[in-house]
């Protein structure tokens, strides 16, 4: 089961722009992996960060942030399940998307399933007149801690008119597929450098890396959001849902155990934790 006709098969739920902070999305995205491991529905969405949001890799050092930027600003901070440097998810200027399914339903290739799973992404960009595409030559690092900024990856990489406009990224939990990714509609220099220290990379260097929707195609955020809803749902039949109570309530125990946690949120590479 390795296209979107055989995905479109199986039960789909979508749940619109689902406006929380940071800790929980991540939370949610863990139970939908449960959710769909154990028979149920698999999950396509869009959410937004309130508050805005800095998301650190799994691997980050926690002496690249700047906490007390963060802090003063009322920018939360917590670490993703996935790889990757840090990214700054302004409540406005940044539009999020997961897709959840079984991993038995989809590629064992990562870069299959990475292909698979972007289709409705590009698809949503380009119905909004972006001339977008998965990275090509290779770009080369500016400075690592800051996912924006690392080097590109063509598996899940996308730019327009050569700078980086999305990145995407999985992780396996308990036999299911989570892909989550982050998608520039505006961009915000000043802040997404500000949330880091241990850097010179000034906004315009930032700028020549990284582009908005807004930059280069005449749409509002809104109306983005729901060209990204409608695509993931063409994409595999999803029919409308929401999260359950129980869902809601574990992930609100995941938050508190795990995506708020000092221990996690401010762990050490190498850690166990």
């Amino acid at each position: 089961m390795n296209d979107s006709e055989s995905l479109a098969d199986r039960e789909w739920r979508v749940i619109r722009e689902d406006i929380r902070p940071g800790a929980m999305q991540m939370a949610l995205d863990e139970v939908a992996g449960e959710t769909a491991a154990a028979g149920g529905p698999r999950t396509v969405r869009v959410y937004r960060w309130d508050p805005s949001c800095l998301s650190l890799g799994y691997g980050q050092k926690p002496e690249t942030v700047d906490w007390d930027y963060c802090e003063k600003q009322g920018i939360d901070v917590t670490r993703r399940p996935t790889g990757g440097g840090g990214i700054y998810h302004d409540n406005y200027g940044d539009v999020a998307y997961s897709i959840v399914a079984p991993k038995d339903e989809l590629p064992g290739d990562l870069i299959d399933c990475y292909h698979l799973l972007c289709t409705p992404i590009l698809d949503a960009l380009r119905s909004v007149d972006v001339d977008v595409d998965f990275v090509e030559d290779d770009v080369p690092v500016i400075w690592h801690p800051a996912c924006y900024l690392r080097a590109l990856h063509p598996a899940h990489d996308m730019v327009a008119e050569g700078r980086k406009i999305a990145g995407n990224a999985q992780y396996r939990r308990r036999d299911a597929v989570i892909q989550h990714g982050s998608i520039t509609y505006s961009v915000d220099a000043h802040s997404h450098l500000s949330v880091f220290d241990g850097h010179e990379v000034s906004p315009e260097a930032f700028r020549e890396r990284v582009v908005g929707i807004d930059e280069l195609a005449d749409v509002s955020r809104a109306e983005f959001v729901e060209a990204l809803t409608e695509s993931l749902i063409d994409f595999v039949d999803a029919e409308e849902g929401s999260w359950t109570d129980d869902e809601l309530a574990r992930a609100r125990e995941r938050v508190e155990e795990q995506y708020e946690s000092e221990d996690w949120v401010r762990r050490r590479p190498g850690s166990k934790r």
